[in-house]
């Protein structure tokens, strides 16, 4: 039976394409940086994933992450890079003034509450969470938070899972459910963890890795009929 659901933020509860769309266009409005067009931030979005597989791999640092990638972006456009590091941080702070719910996750985390025990388990840096959880609602809902950058690991890290367990308190790990969009971060870390793992997969994507997936579902209310 579960009792713990860790659920994962961005792509998950929330709609962060939407969000990152958004947030770009108004930084590049900011920078005076002229149109950002939907190609430009399919480019970025290639680029910020490969970089974000990096830090999930132990190969950069979050810092590197967050910097180079616009750095990256910007020598693609044939844009100056100069402005980088205060992109990112006007970045952050728009990226949590979009919300979008995927699959009206707000009505079930609020069904689900009193219910199970739900934590958000997120990469995502501390300024741009706080923000969009706040705005959403949703973090009085949960009942803890644990962002990578607060704890000083990240998913899928067993280092990071281990904070969760000492902050949580004693379960047996066949009733703890960790739900998540990310193939390389949120199941790995399942499959890491040894817990439970749920993979929520939209768009159906062929999974093409040798993980554990314990359950597979494309809308977040056949959570439902899981627990």
């Amino acid at each position: 039976m579960i009792k713990v659901i860790l659920w994962d933020v961005d792509g998950t509860l929330l709609d962060f394409k939407k969000a990152e769309y958004a947030a770009i266009k108004k930084c590049f409005e900011i920078f005076g940086l002229g149109e950002c067009t939907d190609e430009m931030i399919g480019r970025y979005s290639v680029i910020n994933r490969g970089y974000w597989e990096k830090l999930e791999r132990g190969e950069i640092t979050k810092p590197e992450v967050l910097v180079n990638r616009f750095v990256d972006f910007f020598e693609t456009e044939n844009i100056k890079p100069d402005c980088a590091k205060e992109f990112n941080e006007q970045y952050q702070k728009w990226l949590g003034e979009t919300v979008c719910f995927c699959d009206n996750s707000y009505e079930l985390m609020e069904n689900l509450k009193g219910r199970v025990k739900q934590y958000a388990v997120t990469n995502g840096t501390k300024a741009a969470q706080d923000r969009k959880l706040s705005k959403s609602g949703l973090i009085d809902i949960f009942d803890g938070v644990f962002i990578s950058e607060v704890v000083g690991c990240e998913k899928p890290g067993i280092k990071f899972f281990e904070y969760v367990w000492e902050q949580i308190g004693d379960y047996d790990k066949k009733e703890i459910l960790i739900v998540g969009d990310s193939l390389t971060s949120d199941i790995q870390g399942g499959n890491n963890a040894g817990i439970m793992c749920c993979w929520y997969n939209p768009k159906n994507i062929k999974n093409e890795t040798n993980l554990r997936i314990d359950y597979e579902i494309d809308d977040l209310q056949k959570i439902l009929e899981i627990i």
